[in-house]
């Protein structure tokens, strides 16, 4: 993954085709409802959207929801009075936001579901693979340590997402768990994503099995980042834990031992896409003539949905180079405070 690689996600479906709805999409104007701004990765996203909105001629407005489903259900609707032909919306809520989702769509305002699962036939959801980030998760951990006494620190209880890089992760760790190699002896959901709450919640979990924890499949760098500092606070850190999202934080964590890997979402890439897919369908381009959409049922209502998945990318001690090279992180973020005696070769 690289910033030539996100470039040329902009220029996704530049056929005579995709290069006429780019014209008739010139001016008009793409709203993007954010979910809130918690993350590291949003600012990213953000700014790889804006960039791709603007390099086709068009205009970027977006509203914080700041976590609050009632807020992001008004913000989708002042996005649109201010003139917004389509919508990106990263959900806050699933469920919440379908009425919003259906209000705008009954106006004519297309909606993409931007990395977060909006159950309705006819958005368009784009996103890297999640139950794939699951699997690349649950396989980095196990490689360290293929026994043990296992737990799930899992996503927002409201996200889609949470469960699909679960239902990843436990496909991997089945075949140990039914020979009864791991056990998974403790598991939660963190509400909005919190690296409070996962802490809080790592922290239980180590009282109920008196710290005999192995290992923690944590589902992005923030509940990773919570899940760390509880096991620091019982001279634990270093067991394997997983996340996702390649944060700062977390790669400097990975430099230092305290995390085993993270999975790698270019969201420039993301962005470029999403910017790009808003631009085709604001000249009236249907998501189900989007470039690489196909039809995906696999929420949890089994809904038929046009999707486009990105593929993403694991990176352990041994791969942090690439994010290096890929112009993600400096050398001196990912090995900042690293012991030169632990040091992985890329912070030699």
């Amino acid at each position: 993954m690289n910033v030539k690689r996100a470039a040329a996600l902009v220029a996704l479906g530049l056929t005579m085709g995709g290069i006429w709805a780019s014209a008739q999409a010139k001016g008009e104007v793409i709203g993007v409802s954010w979910s809130n701004f918690q993350e590291e990765r949003w600012k990213r996203d953000e700014a790889a959207i804006k960039a791709a909105v603007e390099a086709a001629g068009g205009k970027y407005i977006s509203a914080d929801a700041q976590g609050s489903n009632e807020k992001q259900r008004a913000d989708i609707d002042a996005l649109v009075t201010k003139g917004a032909k389509v919508l990106i919306v990263l959900a806050q809520d699933a469920s919440a936001v379908l009425p919003a989702i259906a209000s705008a769509r009954a106006g004519g305002v297309p909606v993409l579901a931007y990395d977060r699962l909006i159950e309705d036939p006819n958005v368009l959801y784009l996103t890297f693979d999640n139950k794939e980030v699951g699997r690349l998760q649950a396989a980095a951990v196990m490689a360290v340590r293929p026994k043990g006494n296992y737990v799930f620190i899992k996503g927002s209880p409201t996200d889609p997402n949470a469960d699909f890089l679960n239902a990843g992760q436990r496909e991997v760790l089945k075949p140990a768990i039914d020979k009864g190699d791991i056990r998974i002896v403790g598991e939660q959901y963190t509400e909005n994503w919190s690296p409070e709450v996962a802490q809080r919640n790592m922290e239980q979990l180590l009282t109920k099995n008196k710290n005999k924890v192995d290992a923690v499949v944590a589902s992005n760098d923030g509940t990773a980042g919570g899940a760390v500092a509880a096991l620091r606070a019982q001279n634990l850190a270093g067991i394997p834990v997983s996340g996702q999202d390649a944060d700062i934080a977390a790669l400097n964590r990975i430099a230092k031992g305290e995390q085993t890997v993270t999975i790698w979402k270019d969201s420039r890439e993301l962005g470029a896409a999403a910017g790009k897919f808003a631009m085709l369908m604001a000249a009236h381009t249907k998501p189900a003539a989007i470039p690489g959409a196909a039809p995906w049922s696999g929420g949890p209502k089994k809904l038929t949905i046009s999707a486009v998945f990105l593929k993403p990318t694991p990176v352990t001690a041994d791969k942090l180079k690439l994010v290096i090279d890929g112009g993600w992180a400096t050398k001196a973020q990912v090995c900042a405070g690293v012991a030169a005696a632990k040091a992985p070769a890329v912070c030699k």
